[in-house]
């Protein structure tokens, strides 16, 4: 009935629901009708007329048609509608399969030709997956069927998710399956799932069924609003597929064995011991209300070595930037004086200002490189009362040494000009330890300067929604405590400031590792030959993606071949219209691997 699809299934049943434009029925009917199969069996009950008159007579001459009707639907589960067409299952090998299902083109062709007679597709557990798991042994025979209520946290690297598609040889079922099948419903009754008839089976140790690993191969079972939204962007046209994906700024976890080289993280903290910290605290940190913005201060002001009176903690850098951009024009004593920015950058900064309001300054050179100079002199004679500053930047990855930062800031001191130095990926850069502005000296040095810095990106954290921001303005940052909610931090945000000090040498070893990782992998994105590589201090690479190629073909490519997400960035302000672009994440080594592999092999 997909009652958790709400109005995508008031008037039709869940294979009527369309996916990108298809109904499900459709694409799966249109996938066995290249199967050689003698006929498909339908079994209909809610909303059961209306799909079988919708399919009329479409198929005619490619599949046959046939249906049986659960009248009783409502009240059963899907081990009577199978009851109901246990002859059929008796008459031929047979094909089982569930409507809800979205599958990949070869999974169908997979089962076919599998030499095994009776056989069930499974994928290895993922965090999204829910129903039927499996466990099997060295050869591939299922041992256990574990639902839903018998499933254990602690076993989930040993399980594979059924993908509710199955192959049952005739003998199979006349001497197994549908025997126990009459057995069970007369047993439990009729209001049960039919994978507890083959649960049962496989407790008896005969190694009646096997299990297919599909692999990397794309699936997707359609339950509810949210799977229908993933299915959509898994299963999407060439022509829409970035619009999608980038369209969902994140949460790319849901998605299967998906590698995300967009985000930008730390890939090598926090350490194993942090986690395991954070972990033991879970309940209490789930069912317990976070400290207000006086506690969270004080642990911010812990964390980074800056007074309570010059930071303030952030549900994520995005909630600081907000208050920030509106607050800094009405502080200042020039009435109309506008804000300057340097493109390419992170648009989520002059995003907060029409364009009448930004002054933009754009390096005049092929790889977008500029220097604490060339801004004073661009800016120098600019109306502007505040100067935004990335360092590194984003997606260049330009870097402007703390000498010259604090250059500049001074220069802006100087004309009464805010400097708004965003430093989140300042810790990948050489030397980092000495590279931070986060210090009571310096921020009293330059009280026109604020300093932001997203935890989510230096300390692998995205999840926990963390940044801070920091200056001697003591009247900026009490107006910016005003502005954002008294309890704008989770616990978790709050217990990882809490802990942070003890794993401060963990963070250290980890931007370490992070800097020799990035040069070794910016000398393999080197032996690309439609690349050219911009030189850069950050977590990322801008890349120019060389003619005749453009990036948009490339990040398909990468996504439907490779299963790695990767950002276009041709047509980003500030970069050549004329050029293509694609901006790389850095993340461990295996993975970093696996993208040059997958970078090689579109160049063949």
């Amino acid at each position: 009935m997909g009652r958790r699809l709400g109005e995508y299934t008031k008037n039709n049943t869940k294979c009527m629901v369309p996916v990108n434009g298809v109904r499900l029925i459709d694409r799966l009917l249109e996938q066995l009708s290249r199967t050689d199969l003698q006929r498909v069996v339908i079994v209909v009950g809610y909303k059961g007329k209306e799909l079988m008159d919708y399919i009329g007579s479409r198929y005619d001459g490619r599949v046959k048609i046939e249906f049986a009707e659960n009248p009783v639907y409502d009240k059963t589960n899907n081990i009577y509608s199978l009851a109901l067409v246990k002859e059929q299952l008796q008459e031929d090998d047979t094909l089982l399969i569930e409507s809800d299902l979205i599958l990949s083109d070869r999974l169908i062709p997979m089962l076919v030709d599998c030499e095994d007679p009776n056989v069930a597709l499974v994928a290895r557990y993922e965090s999204w997956m829910d129903g039927t798991m499996v466990e099997i042994d060295q050869d591939r025979n299922i041992v256990n069927f574990i639902p839903k209520e018998a499933f254990n946290y602690a076993n989930a690297g040993s399980y594979y998710k059924t993908v509710n598609i199955y192959k049952f040889s005739r003998e199979f079922s006349r001497q197994k399956y549908v025997p126990f099948l009459e057995a069970y419903t007369k047993s439990v009754g009729n209001n049960e799932y039919y994978e507890n008839v083959l649960r049962i089976i496989s407790f008896l140790n005969n190694h009646d069924l096997k299990a297919q690993d599909i692999g990397k191969e794309q699936w997707y079972e359609i339950d509810d609003k949210q799977d229908l939204d993933i299915a959509e962007a898994l299963f999407v046209d060439e022509k829409d597929v970035l619009r999608k994906y980038y369209g969902r700024y994140g949460g790319y976890w849901r998605f299967p064995q998906m590698l995300d080289f967009c985000y930008l993280v730390n890939p090598y903290f926090p350490s194993r011991r942090m986690k395991d910290e954070l972990r033991a605290n879970f309940d209490t940190l789930l069912t317990e209300y976070p400290s207000g913005m006086k506690v969270n201060t004080l642990l911010a002001s812990k964390c980074f070595g800056v007074s309570e009176d010059y930071i303030v903690p952030g549900n994520g850098a995005a909630e600081l930037i907000k208050v920030l951009m509106s607050l800094t024009p009405t502080l200042s004593e020039r009435e109309g004086a506008k804000t300057g920015f340097i493109r390419p950058t992170f648009e989520e900064y002059p995003n907060r200002y029409d364009d009448n309001s930004q002054v933009t300054y754009v390096p005049q050179n092929s790889e977008y490189r500029y220097t604490a100079d060339d801004l004073m002199a661009f800016f120098g004679d600019k109306d502007v009362c505040q100067l935004m500053l990335i360092n590194p930047d984003n997606p260049s990855g330009n870097f402007i040494p703390k000498t010259d930062v604090m250059r500049l800031a001074q220069w802006c001191e100087e004309r009464g000009i805010r400097l708004v130095v965003d430093e989140s990926f300042v810790d990948f850069s050489t030397d980092y330890a000495t590279n931070s502005l986060l210090s009571d000296e310096i921020l009293e040095a330059y009280p026109h300067m604020a300093v932001m810095k997203s935890i989510s990106k230096s300390y692998g954290v995205p999840g926990l929604r963390l940044g801070v921001l920091a200056s001697a303005d003591k009247e900026l940052i009490a107006r910016i405590k005003k502005e954002v909610s008294i309890w704008n931090l989770n616990s978790f945000a709050e217990f990882f400031m809490q802990i942070y000090n003890k794993y401060e040498k963990d963070y250290q070893r980890a931007c370490e590792k992070f800097v020799v990782e990035r040069d070794d992998f910016e000398r393999q994105l080197r032996t690309i030959p439609f690349f050219h590589v911009m030189p850069s201090q950050a977590n990322y690479f801008l890349c120019e993606v060389l003619p005749p190629y453009k990036a948009s073909e490339i990040v398909i490519s990468m996504l439907k071949k490779h299963n790695i997400l990767t950002r276009d960035c041709s047509g980003k302000s500030g970069l050549d219209p004329n050029r293509q672009y694609m901006r790389i994440a850095v993340r461990n080594h295996e993975d970093n691997a696996r993208l040059i592999e997958g970078m090689k092999d579109f160049s063949k």
